[in-house]
């Protein structure tokens, strides 16, 4: 078998595609990335992988390497059982500093500047009455997906997992008497700050629709760092609400605002990576890269592994 290489053909590691092709890149491993995840516990070789997906080991090192800015191998090494489990005991020291500081306004989350705003009762039982939001379709590094904007700021990104109607209902739903406009260029700045395309950093408002408990949730799933994992049951202790991590899950899985409001960074307390409304591997893949990178780059969350 073709043992994984980890210096073939490696871009810099911190490097962040984002464009067209990288788009396309995604789609072309997506599968490759399910499969990594779906037999992790086996460790399969990069034989393996190449051959599941019908591609030559050599063209599945260089196309993942250029997508991800790390190799097959340590993508494995990221999503594997052990490796979460040890990241979720690693994570609790950090966490407790993120917890305790609270979201006091802006702050660096998720290595963006977000400020937070959640639409006001009347809005959210009028079912968006009177609003108006505009929504694009855009590559990102997960594959296509919608932005959703509103004068108020970002409110909507999901992943296109079958079809782009099924994510647009997803989006409107609960908010049918709304304004919903196509607008791509509305939208295209929110996408470029969103995966952080290069852009000049600068504030990203939200603005959060949902019941109050479920804005708590979301809130404090910003506090999560890159690099950092926690346990439902972890996060409902942090709210306030221990015992309830079965409210705590309902939550997280109603985000709108995937990626950004990083619900993909709660997992199991066994380390398993399961449930994403948007594909597991997708969640898979942004945690196998954001716990690559970490331990590549000495990310200050002091989550990597010595």
């Amino acid at each position: 078998m073709t043992a994984f290489r980890t210096g073939d053909h490696m871009p810099e590691p911190h490097a962040r595609p984002g464009t067209k092709t990288q788009a396309r890149l995604f789609e072309q491993i997506a599968r490759a990335i399910s499969y990594i995840a779906e037999n992790r516990l086996d460790q399969p070789e990069l034989d393996d992988v190449a051959r599941h997906i019908g591609m030559s080991p050599h063209h599945l090192q260089r196309t993942f390497s250029d997508w991800a800015g790390i190799s097959p191998k340590k993508f494995l090494k990221a999503v594997t059982l052990e490796d979460a489990k040890q990241r979720l005991e690693r994570s609790t020291s950090v966490l407790d500093a993120a917890f305790d500081a609270g979201l006091s306004g802006p702050g660096r989350l998720h290595d963006l500047f977000v400020s937070i705003d959640a639409v006001t009762p009347g809005e959210f039982k009028s079912r968006g009455d009177g609003m108006t939001f505009r929504y694009g379709f855009h590559p990102s590094p997960f594959g296509e997906c919608l932005i959703v904007v509103n004068e108020r700021g970002l409110t909507g990104i999901s992943f296109v997992v079958t079809d782009r109607d099924t994510i647009l209902a997803e989006q409107k739903a609960g908010w049918d008497r709304a304004d919903w406009i196509r607008d791509d260029n509305a939208t295209a700045p929110y996408a470029e700050r969103a995966f952080d395309l290069g852009v000049p950093k600068s504030e990203l408002k939200l603005l959060l629709r949902g019941s109050p408990f479920r804005v708590k949730v979301w809130e404090a799933l910003l506090r999560i760092p890159e690099g950092g994992v926690m346990s439902y049951g972890a996060l409902a202790g942090r709210i306030g609400h221990p015992g309830s991590a079965r409210a705590v899950s309902g939550a997280v899985a109603k985000n709108l605002i995937g990626y950004v409001i990083p619900c993909h960074r709660v997992i199991r307390d066994s380390g398993l990576i399961t449930g994403y409304r948007w594909d597991p591997s997708r969640k898979a893949a942004m945690l196998g890269l954001e716990a690559a990178r970490a331990t590549e780059t000495g990310l200050e969350t002091g989550l990597h592994t010595p």
